[in-house]
């Protein structure tokens, strides 16, 4: 009965293998994704392309360059320098980063390591819940409540630490501060998120190495849990500030829409992506300022492919860098 069996089990593997060199099967599920993969490529150069040629009325002017350098976007004069939107787009995304990525690593760390079971699930859903809230809600949250609520503050640290570089002066109610508190705050669940899968795949057996050397917990996370996940919460990092540049509402309604590149945190900026939101629709079809927004687009969408390019390069040296809990206390 056993060789019965047997020997059933190997014709029907024979079939199986005969019918997949006849169908193809696998050369079919490779070719199919293959396919999938170049039209997302074709799709994202004809937007390029799209962009390219409807920006080239003012790129013609003004030359690409002197539009992206120049400090002057005055739309009355057919003026587009889109230097101050660039700054504005960099320095909000900026502090989104410097604020929103620490906190969004020690949640997803405790809620991991240090959290007790029953309430993981819980804690990891509530964080989770951020990234559903409308980005518009978020707006008006800065506008009602943070702005005049942070604005005794933001003018005290202003006064008393006025010998920084960028701090000090007046505070304005919308500032580039208020707009980085706002995107930072967006960007939490999804580079929390990320960096919670990540920090899981780290293996047991490191963690307990690194328990079996002597290390205290908060010691283990420090040299096995951290170093092991460095590639993946810089991946996390760097999609939150994808996500950060490209905002439109909610930085629209906090960071004051003031086409000039401010002196210090607390003043009245632009971004270009708001400016985008703000102006298309009074921008006639054809006209040199509808071309100078598609261009500002154009500036974003290469902005946003410069960052992810070099976000893949940062994963790709940290995972070469990355090693055991062994190799690293041997170094």
């Amino acid at each position: 009965m056993p060789d019965d069996l047997s020997s059933r089990v190997a014709t029907l593997r024979t079939r199986v293998a005969s019918t997949a060199r006849v169908w193809g099967t696998d050369q079919i599920v490779r070719r199919g994704l293959q396919v999938v993969a170049i039209l997302v490529l074709v799709v994202i150069g004809y937007f390029f392309l799209q962009l390219a040629v409807a920006a080239i009325p003012v790129l013609g002017k003004m030359g690409p360059i002197n539009f992206i350098f120049a400090n002057n976007w005055d739309v009355a004069h057919d003026i587009f320098g889109a230097w101050p939107l660039v700054v504005g787009t960099l320095i909000t995304s900026a502090i989104a980063l410097i604020i929103g990525v620490p906190v969004a690593v020690a949640a997803a760390v405790y809620i991991t390591e240090l959290a007790p079971a029953r309430m993981r699930g819980a804690l990891a859903l509530l964080l989770d819940l951020l990234a559903a809230i409308p980005s518009v809600v978020y707006g008006l949250w800065g506008v009602f409540i943070l702005i005049p609520v942070l604005k005794p503050a933001e003018q005290w640290f202003a006064d008393t630490f006025n010998f920084i570089p960028f701090v000090g002066g007046m505070v304005n109610g919308p500032n580039y501060f208020i707009a980085g508190l706002i995107l930072a705050i967006m960007i939490i669940p999804i580079v929390s998120a990320i960096s919670r899968e990540v920090l899981t795949t780290v293996p047991l057996a490191e963690k307990e190495a690194a328990l079996a050397l002597g290390a205290t917990r908060s010691e283990m996370i420090a040299l096995a849990v951290l170093p092991h996940s460095r590639a993946g919460i810089a991946s996390a990092s760097m999609l939150g500030l994808g996500r950060a540049i490209g905002e439109t509402i909610a930085v629209t309604l906090v960071i004051g829409n003031a086409a000039t590149i401010g002196h210090q945190i607390f003043d009245q900026g632009y971004t270009l992506a708001a400016v985008i939101a703000n102006e298309f629709g009074e921008a006639g079809s054809g006209t040199l300022h509808a071309s100078a927004l598609i261009a500002a687009g154009l500036v974003l969408f290469v902005l946003t492919l410069i960052i992810n390019g070099v976000a893949r390069a940062i994963v790709l040296r940290k995972s070469r860098t990355s090693g055991s809990i062994a190799d690293r206390a041997v170094a």
